[in-house]
């Protein structure tokens, strides 16, 4: 028996994530990995608004913007003409409007690096080769067997994450299926330098009746996609065949040379109808398997890890067990809603029938004409605008009078201008948010103050200072007033900050409102201000207990 809360199958992105926020949050955790060392096959290169938001709270945006390539737009093309295309980097009420070209490997060592920072290692070169979920006691664990170059190891833990992919080991072992359908085509991938090709980072989509060209700018170069009868080759695709389909496809004069990456594969539209089985959370490819079209794979598993690194950390920490029943009822409709989407454009892309592809081709200019295009097609690839108000983690909507409309439980809080007073640097609602903690909002004049003093101390009681904040937002008029003060409270290194508002989004002067908002943004309750010790129940209520940092391994 280990005293480890958490082991984490898989060191990609969704389980450095996953590691990551537990470490954060105060939960040590166990990370392991079959592999030597973070990935080199630049698989994923998109991450729109929803995952870099959630790598911002992790802390690792700002240094994977430092070297991504902003991606301007996207555009299709058909018979050599544009039919449609989308103007990227427009989207509002975020800190990340645009996508950003990263590859894969970029982001893996982001993440790896901030782990390190946070305490936590991977333990790689560390296979599980067994798991057995344990009923029937006072409380579920699941047992798991691991082999690496020291021995052969088993050990019990309370909670498992994997995150293990697609061929995942972990969700064979606990009998969860993988449903869906694979394409009957081939996909052929080349990363390398094309010349000729247009400066502006957009997206191009070549639409033929012969197959399809994607061709995605890069921070260093292209990468090319096609895709192809099936065959029996297994071999990655050489640069003189990615060639000729290039010519065969593309808009002419463009020459690919200095590939450093091809691949061929199947691409499939897959989601598991269970995310977790007693204490194993499944996660990311383990769950849900994408076609290319959109970049949503990494996007949604980035997600995944988030999402299940901050509720495992609140119930680990003292936090109500059955938080962890809204992962799956919300995981898996984003889930369902981003495979269905790539499933979509896959198969729009692959329509061989004349009178279908005139079809498409005319309601794609519709749609970019008019701009539908654009705001139905971002919204749903930035993966903003996820519902969360069924969520057993969520309040009913029913808030009460003086709560703002722009405050809609499950979905995420609004972003707002402040002017920092007290305990705090951030001069919007969504940049406090960032730090990726629970925070309660207090909003209104002298009285709201007051309260907020008093829950801010409680927090402290709690031991829970590092987990949660509170936020007094005094409204936009209210200049005069002095500020909370605590004997209790002389330094509180920032479990309490106050903030002006710089107008009437969150409401006018005689407003007054509390509300919850969990660690990812999203608001889970919202109330009058006497219920604001009601909305305080919702947080852990002890520090975490330290478990032993495992030795790294050779």
């Amino acid at each position: 028996m280990t005293t480890t809360p958490v082991l984490i199958v898989g060191a990609g992105p969704t389980g450095l994530t996953a590691a990551c926020v537990l470490w954060d949050l105060g939960v040590p955790c166990r990370i392991v990995d079959r592999r030597s060392g973070p990935g080199i096959a630049p698989k994923g290169l998109v991450l729109w608004s929803g995952a870099l938001e959630c790598l911002d709270r992790v802390g690792v945006a700002a240094r994977l913007a430092e070297t991504a390539l902003p991606l301007a737009g996207g555009s299709y093309w058909s018979k050599g003409k544009r039919i449609a295309g989308v103007r990227f980097g427009g989207l509002t009420g975020t800190a990340f409007p645009g996508p950003l070209c990263v590859p894969q490997p970029v982001t893996e060592r982001a993440l790896h690096a901030r782990l390190e920072e946070l305490g936590g290692t991977v333990e790689w070169e560390t296979e599980v080769t067994a798991v057995t979920v344990n009923r029937g006691g006072p409380e579920e664990s699941a047992t798991v067997t691991m082999k690496a170059a020291g021995g052969e190891e088993t050990l019990t833990v309370p909670w498992l994450v994997a995150a293990d992919g697609a061929r995942s080991l972990v969700r064979d072992t606990v009998n969860i299926p993988f449903e869906g359908h694979t394409f009957d085509r081939t996909f052929l991938i080349g990363d390398g330098l094309l010349e000729g090709a247009s400066p502006e980072a957009e997206v191009q989509h070549h639409i033929t009746p012969d197959g399809v060209l994607v061709i995605v700018p890069q921070p260093d170069g292209h990468r090319v996609f096609f895709d192809m009868e099936p065959d029996d080759w297994l071999e990655p695709p050489s640069e003189q065949l990615l060639q000729r389909l290039l010519d065969e496809r593309g808009p002419g004069g463009l020459r690919l040379h200095g590939t450093w990456w091809t691949s061929r594969f199947r691409v499939h539209a897959k989601v598991a109808p269970r995310f977790r089985e007693g204490p194993v959370l499944l996660a990311g490819d383990a769950v849900h398997a994408h076609t290319t079209a959109g970049g949503q794979g990494l996007n949604t598993g980035v997600q995944d890890g988030y999402d299940v690194g901050w509720k495992l950390a609140t119930v680990v920490r003292g936090g109500d067990p059955a938080l962890l029943d809204s992962y799956e009822a919300e995981r898996r409709p984003a889930s369902v809603r981003a495979v269905a989407n790539g499933d979509q454009q896959t198969r729009m892309w692959l329509l061989r029938n004349p009178a279908a592809r005139l079809l498409r081709n005319t309601v794609m200019r519709f749609l970019s004409v008019t701009g539908l295009l654009e705001k139905k097609a971002l919204p749903l690839l930035a993966q903003l605008d996820l519902d969360h108000s069924g969520s057993p983690a969520v309040a009913a909507t029913d808030a009460g009078a003086g709560v703002p409309r722009v405050l809609r439980p499950g979905r995420r809080a609004p972003d707002a201008a402040l002017t920092p007073l007290h305990g705090t640097v951030a001069e919007s609602l969504h940049a406090h948010l960032a730090a990726g903690r629970h925070t309660l909002l207090v909003y209104g004049a002298q009285a709201a103050g007051e309260s907020a003093v008093r829950v801010a101390q409680t927090v402290r009681d709690r031991g829970m200072a590092d987990m949660a904040r509170v936020l007094w937002i005094r409204p936009a008029d209210m200049t005069a007033g002095h500020l909370p003060n605590s004997p209790q409270l002389p330094q509180d290194g920032g479990t309490l900050a106050v903030v002006r508002a710089q107008d009437d989004t969150l409401g006018g002067s005689g407003a007054q409102w509390c509300a919850y908002v969990r660690p990812d943004g999203v608001v889970a309750a919202c109330s009058g201000p006497d219920s604001l010790d009601t909305l305080l129940t919702r947080l852990p209520s002890r520090p975490a207990r330290p478990a032993p940092v495992p030795a790294v391994r050779p």
